[in-house]
């Protein structure tokens, strides 16, 4: 049953939580090397950020023929566990993002969700590594919906939830965050922290854009407000 009132937060993970560029930029790297083949630079690398790894390796492809995307997919699994290897680092926090969900936690009316491309076990691990994971309610992954811009993971949060699109927000650092919220019949926060620029977000219908979490709550007001 959803309640008209309930206000739903669904966050992106890497790019808008945690800054895991080393990490993927690594893991890709080790993926593409295993494979035999040139390494894209590192922007291009970062512009597939987001989407499921499958989707991500077949668009850093650029529809060649007979491109290795689940073998590159694979490798870069095992190069990521690799990394995630008991005492190594995990991947950090952005400025003011713990506080930002602790903030939102606090209140009454606002719940809050994971849409990421990440698997179920790196979300829960890197979440509950920073102490995070008890505020999330619904945490949706590649491992339970097609990739973004696919609305699946936004509507299987708000079912979860019980929220309406209206009232439901995706914040996220990259164009699918966008198109998956506008798709979903939510609205979309852009960041400028993560890997795609303030023109890409706001071209792919971002209602506002921000430079830092601190500004994330009274935006939320201002997107809710009467």
């Amino acid at each position: 049953m959803r309640r008209k009132s309930l206000k739903l937060v669904i966050f992106d993970c890497d790019g808008t939580l945690v800054d895991s560029q080393h990490m993927i930029v690594a893991a890709m790297t080790k993926a593409y090397g295993a494979q035999g083949l040139p390494l894209p630079e590192r922007e291009i690398l970062l512009s597939v950020v987001g989407l499921s790894l499958v989707e991500a390796f077949t668009k850093l492809g650029q529809g060649q023929g007979q491109f290795p995307a689940e073998s590159l997919a694979n490798h870069y699994r095992d190069a990521f566990h690799a990394m995630r290897a008991p005492g190594l680092p995990v991947e950090p926090l952005y400025p003011g993002a713990a506080e930002a969900i602790a903030e939102l936690g606090q209140r009454g009316d606002v719940v809050l969700g994971v849409a990421t491309g990440k698997s179920q076990r790196g979300v829960r691990l890197v979440l509950g590594y920073h102490g995070l994971l008890e505020h999330f309610i619904t945490i949706k992954t590649a491992d339970d919906a097609p990739s973004k811009p696919h609305p699946e993971m936004v509507l299987a949060a708000m079912h979860d939830a019980g929220a309406e699109p209206e009232n439901t927000v995706v914040v996220g650092d990259t164009v699918y965050d966008m198109e998956m919220a506008r798709a979903a019949g939510a609205s979309g926060i852009g960041v400028t922290w993560g890997y795609h620029p303030r023109a890409a977000l706001e071209g792919a219908g971002a209602v506002a854009v921000i430079d830092r979490f601190a500004t994330l709550v009274p935006t939320l007001d201002s997107i809710w407000a009467p």
